[in-house]
């Protein structure tokens, strides 16, 4: 059978979508920051390296030799499947800690994780402390996360749950009323992103405002 270079890109991209993917997706705010960093590059080559791999071992094997499309998709499958087995799991301390090809990779999606949220924690502590002055926290509490809510479309429910648990959370911690309202703004943003927490803001205006002092 003859490969041409565009069967390897085709195998190797999809096997770097799935792991462009799982990056985008644990990061709602801001998805496209999280494949800007050289970690996630590697996590991303790595997914699409282990596709290429799976291919040239299938061909070497004449494994489906006689479906060419067949042996590309089943290649792309397997290794993505492979990369995240676990032969066994040990408890280490309070979490479970995968033995094999999954732990491999979780190293660098770790990675990719603490570089993605060091890049992102000046941004975000910038957004918020410019969207949220003057909000006041208990008006904000009752208003802002059901408007934001109902300005979005497509948030699931598993997605609403963890945010009515994280300011529940909120609403019971000790901490000036300020620096709740700081929380506040970065829970909903991790949610909804700034730019519809901006738009709630300006569009409640001064019904969630704090009352100036006399």
């Amino acid at each position: 059978m003859n490969w041409s270079w565009l069967d390897w890109a085709a195998v190797a991209l999809s096997g770097g979508v799935v792991g462009a993917s799982e990056l985008i997706s644990r990061y709602k705010d801001a998805p496209w920051a999280a494949i800007k960093s050289w970690p996630a590059i590697v996590y991303i080559a790595i997914n699409g390296a282990a596709s290429a791999s799976a291919l040239g071992l299938m061909q070497a094997n004449d494994w489906l030799a006689k479906s060419h499309l067949t042996q590309i998709l089943v290649a792309g499958v397997s290794a993505m499947a492979f990369f995240r087995t676990s032969f066994f799991v040990v408890r280490a301390g309070d979490r479970d800690v995968g033995i094999g090809p999954s732990g491999f990779l979780q190293i660098f999606l770790a990675a990719a994780d603490r570089s993605v949220d060091r890049k992102r924690a000046s941004a975000r502590s910038d957004a918020v402390a410019q969207v949220m002055t003057g909000v006041d926290f208990s008006k904000g509490m009752k208003a802002l996360p059901p408007y934001c809510l109902a300005l979005m479309q497509n948030v699931s429910p598993e997605d609403q749950d963890e945010l009515r648990k994280a300011l529940n959370d909120l609403e019971e911690r000790a901490a000036e009323p300020s620096v709740k309202s700081l929380l506040l703004g970065i829970e909903l943003i991790n949610v909804v992103g700034v730019d519809v927490l901006t738009t709630a803001v300006k569009s409640l205006g001064e019904q969630i405002r704090s009352l100036p002092e006399v």
